[in-house]
């Protein structure tokens, strides 16, 4: 009876789903030190250290650990242990523990083996990364090359977005989403002085969401989209090409009997 219910998979995602409502609520200010959910917690961890041990015992080890779906569940079941050891060991530091709990909540991704098509997915994902990694290194080439640029330009006129390279790269990025990027521009024009350097750097700064927001990311967004549904085109043109050639062998036989 113990065996069949550890070995149920629903049971065992039904004990991931409530102990990762249980992790997220132990989050909460209030319910930091709330003992019945640290108790929960430590009960979570007994339960899943039994289900590795029971499963180790039925499937044997090695064909325990010929799927990855099991040597995830093993890693995150060791790793989880020393948060239960801190409640009953004096240990000095436990704050990098307790981060140890929120690992537990990588078990979620169990869920994704219920994604229908998932190695295809998978497999369109990889190829759309391969095929965007150009496209993302020249936009980051841009964001550098911009973010000195505007580092030289307004780095005392807006230190809070231009103060050193690395803020204007993340400020540069900001703009690229489009993301605020008028605010950006009105500090550069509230503290300039002169129309032609307003003008010139609403104008500058336009033409950075143009290139980087409008056409780069855009850009990437497209060339990621045509990868991950390349699959579907490729079945989609093998249907077509098997639709010809019947539509050709009829034509062929019509012509033979007309003849």
């Amino acid at each position: 009876m113990l065996k069949r219910f550890f070995l149920s998979e629903r049971n065992i995602m039904i004990a991931i789903l409530i102990n990762a409502v249980v992790i997220f609520s132990l989050y909460f200010p209030g319910l930091r030190e709330h003992k019945t959910l640290i108790q929960i917690d430590h009960f979570f961890v007994i339960f899943f250290l039994i289900e590795v041990i029971i499963k180790l015992f039925v499937y044997k080890p090695k064909s325990y650990f010929s799927t990855r779906w099991n040597w995830f569940d093993f890693i995150i079941v060791v790793v989880s242990l020393p948060s239960l050891f801190m409640a009953y060991l004096p240990l000095p530091d436990t704050s990098s523990l307790l981060l140890l709990r929120v690992l537990r909540l990588a078990r979620l991704f169990r869920f994704m083996a219920f994604v229908p098509h998932l190695s295809m997915i998978l497999s369109g994902l990889g190829r759309a990364l391969r095929a965007s990694v150009f496209v993302l290194m020249v936009l980051l080439f841009l964001d550098l090359i911009l973010a000195v640029l505007t580092c030289h330009f307004y780095q005392n006129i807006a230190p809070e977005y231009f103060g050193n390279p690395l803020i204007s790269a993340y400020t540069v990025f900001q703009l690229f989403t489009v993301e605020g990027w008028n605010e950006v521009a009105d500090v550069i024009a509230d503290n300039s002085s002169g129309e032609y350097m307003i003008g010139f750097s609403r104008f500058f700064f336009v033409l950075i969401v143009l290139i980087g927001g409008i056409f780069g990311m855009s850009l990437a967004n497209a060339v990621f989209v045509d990868e991950m549904t390349m699959d579907n085109n490729n079945e989609l043109e093998a249907k077509i090409d098997k639709l010809q050639g019947e539509i050709t062998q009829i034509r062929e036989l019509l012509e033979r009997r007309d003849v």
